[in-house]
């Protein structure tokens, strides 16, 4: 093969490559609200990958919401009461042990407000607690996932994060 052809062939070969490249990796965006009353923190009780698990009210951001709004539809449609966030506490990244899946988990504190006790909560959620952190170090192995205490820990460590800080963004 001369040198030419050679040239061409490896242009081509590495062009073909560069076409069918890996498609771009992103982590799943959830949002959690943490919310403290009394000493005592909002946590659901839900089925998650036929386990019975505590989280905070939380959920993945769809397409076209913003931060906020996403945090607030969750609380109510996980624990119906109304949330107004305050600060956030954190952004934290964790590989899901039993799939190729990341969670990027953007938690924030707030209030909640306007509970409506007859509205009916997602599907696998059983029941709303408010749980002090004892009785959530207690059943830490009934956690969803480790981020659940670690945004607990940060938050009573006084992580808090400006709402101004995070800017939203859409198209006109």
């Amino acid at each position: 093969m001369d040198v030419i052809s050679n040239l061409t062939e490896n242009l081509v070969t590495n062009t073909i490559k560069a076409d069918h490249k890996q498609e771009q990796w992103k982590p799943n965006v959830t949002v959690a609200a943490l919310i403290e009353r009394d000493g005592k923190f909002l946590m659901i009780e839900e089925f998650s990958h036929g386990r019975l698990v505590y989280n905070q009210p939380a959920g993945h951001l769809e397409n076209g919401e913003s931060l906020f709004d996403a945090v607030v539809r969750e609380v109510r449609e996980e624990a119906a009461w109304g949330f107004k966030p305050e600060a956030g506490v954190g952004l934290y990244m964790h590989p899901s042990p039993s799939s190729d899946i990341t969670y990027l988990r953007i938690c924030f504190a707030g209030r909640c407000y306007d509970h409506q006790p007859e509205q009916p909560l997602d599907a696998g959620i059983l029941r709303v607690h408010w749980m002090s952190l004892e009785e959530v170090r207690q059943n830490v192995e009934r956690l969803r996932s480790p981020m659940v205490l670690t945004c607990i820990n940060d938050y009573l460590a006084g992580n808090r994060i400006p709402l101004d800080h995070l800017k939203h963004q859409f198209k006109d």
